[in-house]
């Protein structure tokens, strides 16, 4: 499995807009800053995923994910991939028994296939103009 997290919010995710020629694509946006943190796994080959939100991005909401995790394994076993963030690390891990720990490079995105999902997630997304966190949540329920 593959491990990672991302921001999303109520500023508007901009993108292309497609026009007939000579007409200027208009797009709403606004510029909310209020925001949460999608923790996810996914793993490719079964399609298997499991994704929690959480207000903030600290190692506290990231053993709590961990928890949530090995809760839904059940009996099973998973190897998971991290990236080497701070709260990533062996010394301030605490894993449960059921989650086995692997880390990717430093400064290597491109080897972590939940990436390309988060690039998925935020285009079904884009230009999407959500008053609240509440409503935010719906949308990304639909989408997941």
């Amino acid at each position: 499995m593959c491990q990672d997290e991302t921001r999303l919010g109520l500023k508007t995710i901009t993108g292309r807009l497609i026009t007939t020629k000579g007409v200027k694509p208009v797009g709403l946006s606004q510029w909310q800053r209020d925001n949460f943190y999608l923790y996810g796994v996914v793993e490719p080959l079964s399609g298997y995923s499991f994704f929690y939100e959480f207000s903030h991005l600290d190692g506290d909401c990231f053993q709590r994910f961990l928890d949530l995790l090995s809760a839904e394994l059940g009996d099973d076993t998973a190897v998971v991939q991290f990236d080497p963030w701070s709260f990533h690390t062996v010394k301030t891990l605490d894993c449960p028994e059921n989650i086995i720990p692997i880390f990717q490079p430093p400064h290597s995105p491109e080897l972590n296939p939940i990436e390309r999902f988060w690039e998925f997630l935020k285009h079904k997304l884009q230009w999407e103009n959500c008053k609240t966190l509440v409503q935010l949540s719906q949308k990304l329920a639909l989408v997941l």
